[in-house]
């Protein structure tokens, strides 16, 4: 498999994502359970299907990319195929030395943030990323180590990986997570998703409550036909209260506002609103 990976890794940007596109529709083709799950999460967030639809190749490309974005030489720099927009609220927060937590949907090309930031930010200010570490073990090596690049990071999804986000932000660098992640039981709280509970990481709160960071928002933009990428930052929307419930409501809306930008670009067969391992919570499904 590890061959197939590096084969794949060597192809042009433009026909990895022809060949995503393939594999999106033959996935939503072949899986009813995926299927029903992409229509009812963009019913659920208000859509028509024109506008969820194109999510499906979409997925496939974000597969696809991902030989090249992990396996990429290091003298091959990522940031040529990407434009930033807004990116001096990134200097100034930075300028600012309280470190800077950034925040991003599943949507677009979220692989490609953190490399691009590392390589224009990194010199002075390193970024620490958030991983779940993949079951299988020849993924899970090959998952650590494309993730971790020159100022770029890694902290495992535990106890000893959040000592790690605290150091790097403390230290006024930066961290990024995906919010809109089921976190494990007892990580988060239900908050309104799209208006149905989903239960939603308190972690994001916990850092900034315990080093004063800045949040941000940001997210990246998967170009046509293999010609890169728009990468793009916001202030985060309001206040964060102190409560985690509320907190976790507010960083909900905050990626629903993300989301709906492009549409078209989130990942609407993830199952949002699962309840988190051992747990059969109210108001949520339980199934896999």
């Amino acid at each position: 498999m590890l061959t197939l990976f590096r084969c794949f890794a060597g192809l042009p940007l433009a026909l990895l994502h022809i060949l995503g596109t393939l594999m999106g529709w033959l996935t939503y083709g072949l899986s009813p359970t995926y299927r029903r799950r992409m229509a009812a999460n963009g019913a659920q967030a208000g859509l028509q299907p024109a506008q969820w639809k194109p999510a499906i190749a979409s997925a496939g490309r974000m597969v696809m990319e991902l030989p090249y974005l992990w396996m990429r030489r290091p003298d091959d720099p990522i940031l040529p195929r990407v434009r930033f927009e807004n990116e001096a609220l990134l200097d100034a927060a930075l300028a600012r030395g309280k470190g800077v937590l950034l925040l991003t949907p599943h949507m677009g090309s979220f692989e490609v943030a953190a490399q691009a930031i590392a390589e224009r930010f990194g010199a002075t200010r390193p970024i620490t990323v958030l991983y779940r570490p993949a079951r299988k073990p020849w993924l899970r090596e090959l998952v650590k180590t494309s993730r971790e690049r020159p100022q770029l990071f890694a902290a495992p999804a535990s106890l000893a990986g959040v000592r790690q986000m605290i150091r790097a932000l403390r230290k006024g660098e930066m961290v990024g997570l995906l919010p809109d992640q089921v976190p494990p039981e007892g990580m988060g709280v239900w908050a309104p998703f799209f208006g149905r509970p989903a239960y939603t990481m308190t972690l994001a709160t916990r850092l900034v409550q315990q080093t004063g960071a800045e949040l941000l928002l940001t997210w990246v933009e998967r170009l046509p036909h293999g010609r890169g990428y728009v990468q793009r930052f916001f202030p985060f929307p309001e206040p964060l209260p102190a409560d985690g419930a509320e907190s976790a409501a507010a960083i909900n809306r905050a990626m629903e506002g993300l989301i709906r930008q492009c549409p078209q670009q989130y990942l609407w067969g993830y199952h949002r609103y699962k309840a988190p391992r051992a747990q059969a919570a109210a108001g949520a499904d339980s199934e896999e």
